[in-house]
């Protein structure tokens, strides 16, 4: 019995002396920690705040080259990539019917101008008509004015009177029918040059549609795309159906990147905004311009989906490279403001936590010791994966992540600090 109450003993001691040990190791450790990563608020002496965004390179004048006339392309004699000059012919439609159209028109307005010349004869000899009837209603009436005397006095015998009287009468009659003839002839000449006129203006259609069989460059450029061959048909548009696109020309002398801004970063943008353009063709070289338009409207959007809309931007470089081509693609980087000497931390580091008011406030959490203690700051431009930020002083270890961690840490929770992102 005496050896067994030793025994005992000797297990309790053992036991209290492990619990001991326990107390003391978890109170000079403390409570669990999470494990945090961690950068350092960071002064930049020029700090931007950029939009961007793709899409592809353009010519600052092009034309998409059309036909306005309908047939058969018979002679094409350039090529993609070549250079042409204003007014180069680029292609010829099969000129046949609208040569013979422009013959018979030709041949119409010929005719109608002679028959215009013989009314004009027609005029000139009705109006001598007109002269001579009147010459003789005039001896007529003068004729019937001395026999009505002698009548009068009885020296003349009635059927001599009644013969001059008739004789005026077919005197005025002639007179009255020659005017008649001189105005038919008027009329005649007005119809002759109406019809001439219409004639004429039939001429100058058929002789435009004659020329436009010769297709000619509007300006000056090169052949950036040729989508059609030699003994195609062309058709020309109508009303709710385009006509066939013959070629593009773009004049290369100034280039421009058309993107396009997602609807969210759109009203930020503004005309003479400086950019870059980078090109996957071209790697390691960046280009500068500025931002010369801002689409007023959405682009279409395909289909019927509920995607987020996009607008159109027009960046014009200020020095293009002589390899670009239209349609190659690019990337814009838009700066929308440029600010000096200000503090950044990573944008993922803000989180909004609800403050005294119970509204929710903006700021990070401070590394101290090994406490993570909220800090409300000013927050101001963005600039890819930086923002910057006031109310906090340089150099301080804010939390970046995980982001798990992050979203549920609260303030004065006890954490463990990973080495900075930045290495600092």
């Amino acid at each position: 019995m005496a050896v067994l109450s030793k025994r005992i003993v000797l297990l309790l001691v053992v036991v209290v002396g492990v619990v001991a040990a326990g107390v003391a190791l978890w109170t000079r450790r403390g409570p669990s920690r999470t494990t945090v990563e961690t950068d350092v608020v960071t002064r930049q002496a020029r700090f931007r705040s950029t939009v961007t965004a793709s899409g592809e390179i353009v010519a600052t004048r092009y034309a998409d080259i059309g036909s306005d006339v309908m047939g058969k392309i018979v002679t094409l004699p350039v090529k993609e990539g070549d250079r042409v000059e204003a007014g180069q012919v680029l292609a010829q439609i099969d000129p046949v019917q609208a040569r013979s159209d422009a013959a018979s028109v030709a041949a119409l307005v010929a005719a109608l101008a002679a028959e215009e010349l013989g009314a004009s004869e027609q005029i000139r000899a009705a109006a001598h008509d007109v002269e001579a009837a009147e010459a003789r209603a005039r001896d007529a009436e003068q004729e019937l004015v001395r026999k009505r005397e002698l009548n009068a006095r009885g020296l003349l015998p009635a059927s001599e009177f009644d013969a001059a009287r008739a004789a005026a009468d077919v005197a005025g009659a002639e007179v009255a029918s020659a005017q008649s003839a001189a105005d038919r002839a008027r009329q005649t000449l007005a119809s002759a040059k109406q019809r001439t006129l219409q004639a004429r203006a039939q001429r100058v259609r058929a002789d435009d549609v004659l020329r436009k069989t010769s297709v000619v460059s509007p300006i000056s450029g090169i052949v950036s795309r040729l989508r059609v061959r030699e003994g195609e048909m062309v058709v020309v548009g109508l009303q709710n159906q385009p006509g066939t696109t013959l070629m593009t020309v773009s004049d290369l002398s100034g280039v421009n990147a058309e993107v396009k801004v997602a609807e969210a970063d759109v009203l930020m943008l503004r005309p003479q905004q400086p950019a870059e353009v980078t090109l996957e063709a071209l790697p390691g070289k960046r280009f500068t311009g500025r931002v010369i338009e801002v689409g007023a409207s959405a682009l279409p959007v395909a289909g019927t989906s509920a995607a987020a809309r996009e607008f159109r931007v027009v960046i014009r470089l200020d020095a293009p490279d002589p390899g670009l081509r239209p349609g190659m693609t690019c990337d814009g980087d838009i700066v929308t403001s440029e600010r000096a000497n200000v503090l950044t931390v990573p944008l993922q580091t803000v989180v909004r936590r609800a403050g005294e008011s119970g509204v929710g406030d903006s700021g990070v959490f401070v590394v101290r010791g090994d406490r993570a203690l909220f800090t409300p700051v000013t927050t101001g431009a963005i600039g890819g994966l930086d923002i910057e930020v006031s109310g906090i002083a340089e150099g301080a270890l804010v939390v970046v992540g995980p982001y798990q961690v992050l979203r549920d840490l609260k303030d004065g929770a006890a954490v463990r600090a990973a080495a900075p992102k930045s290495g600092s």
